[in-house]
């Protein structure tokens, strides 16, 4: 298989599945751990690898490796490997899955920008989604007539933070995750609720479904619900391990135990909260984007460029979700015809954050 996004944690846990399976690895995508990334080409000893900056290069212990998004879709073009699992981290995500659509191939999708901003013009026919929430979406279809699809967040850094301390918390203060340690983007993201927000766009594209919401759910023991025109509805509950929906798309059924089995008894009790617009700025747009799911790329390279300045000390964490904000309200007449609208609304949008910063 070939893993993009190797030295991140969906990246490293895609690898335990490969070793813990025996699963071939054949092309190693990585950004700039280049330590890890030697672990790594040691192991498994990849026939193709690829460093996300030029310099680095002269580092890996590898003779011949490819560099940026050029390297990757020169790698993708060389393999051989019928699978790909996508765990890099936005934007840059988007031209590689569509590269590995054209030449026929899997995908094992963690990379949700590609859906959020190119879901209009991406075959989801041969994706497979590695989000716990689509994941556990996906686990529950029983062909029985769906009324309406839930996630759940975990409600991020803040989400026991009195309100009016939210405009002076610190990088440090948002990057230490309630629930567990994840990338930084991401975790301003669950901040946010951004990345609730994006994942509900997800689910459109995969699902084709108009009702669609997320809960808070403190404790992430439930992913998601189902509920069936009958009346019924029906959770999804597992420990969060990525190792699971990881297994799910690269195996395509499992067959032994991967997790350990929730005790509820032990879990004691569970917490539900509304995702209040007070706390999360951005969820004031949700019913809107769900009506217009192409207008993603213009939040996705808001929060990219806001997400950049706020690591940098230039705003404030509101700000990253005032700056999207502005922009949804700023761009929003853009109606995609082609994949290359995206790429070309994609770089207004960041010049436009840029010069009004």
């Amino acid at each position: 298989m070939i893993v993009l996004g190797s030295t991140g944690s969906i990246g490293v846990n895609a690898l335990n599945i490969a070793r813990r399976f025996n699963i071939n690895v054949e092309v190693l995508v990585a950004g700039n751990n280049v330590a890890l990334l030697n672990e790594q080409i040691k192991e498994f000893c990849p026939s193709i690898v690829v460093v996300g900056d030029k310099k680095f290069i002269k580092d890996v212990s590898f003779n011949g490796a490819f560099f940026g998004e050029e390297g990757i879709l020169e790698a993708l073009d060389n393999s051989k490997s019928d699978l790909v699992v996508n765990a890099l981290v936005g934007f840059v995500g988007l031209k590689p899955t569509l590269k590995a659509i054209k030449l026929g191939k899997k995908i094992a999708l963690a990379n949700k920008e590609s859906l959020v901003v190119g879901g209009k013009f991406v075959d989801t026919s041969n994706i497979t989604p590695i989000d716990s929430e689509h994941f556990g979406l996906w686990y529950l279809l029983n062909d029985r007539k769906i009324e309406k699809m839930t996630i759940t967040a975990s409600g991020g850094s803040f989400r026991d933070t009195p309100i009016s301390l939210l405009k002076n918390v610190s990088v440090k203060q948002a990057l230490n995750h309630p629930n567990w340690n994840m990338g930084k983007k991401i975790t301003i993201d669950s901040a946010t609720m951004t990345n609730k927000l994006f994942e509900l766009l997800e689910a459109k594209w995969l699902f084709d479904i108009d009702k669609l919401d997320a809960i808070i759910e403190t404790k992430s023991i439930i992913h998601a619900l189902i509920d069936f025109s009958d009346g019924s509805t029906t959770a999804h509950i597992a420990n969060a391990d990525m190792k699971l929906p990881i297994s799910y798309a690269i195996l395509g059924e499992v067959k032994e135990q991967i997790l350990k089995s929730v005790k509820l008894t032990e879990v004691g009790t569970l917490e539900f909260r509304e995702i209040e617009i007070e706390r999360y700025p951005i969820w004031e747009i949700k019913d809107d984007i769900l009506g217009k799911p192409h207008l993603g790329a213009v939040i996705n390279a808001a929060n990219e460029v806001a997400i950049e300045q706020f690591f940098k000390k230039e705003i404030s964490f509101l700000d990253i979700s005032k700056i999207s904000l502005n922009a949804y309200k700023n761009f929003s007449d853009f109606d995609p015809t082609s994949i290359d609208d995206v790429f070309m609304i994609d770089s207004e949008v960041r010049e436009f954050i840029k010069k009004r910063g």
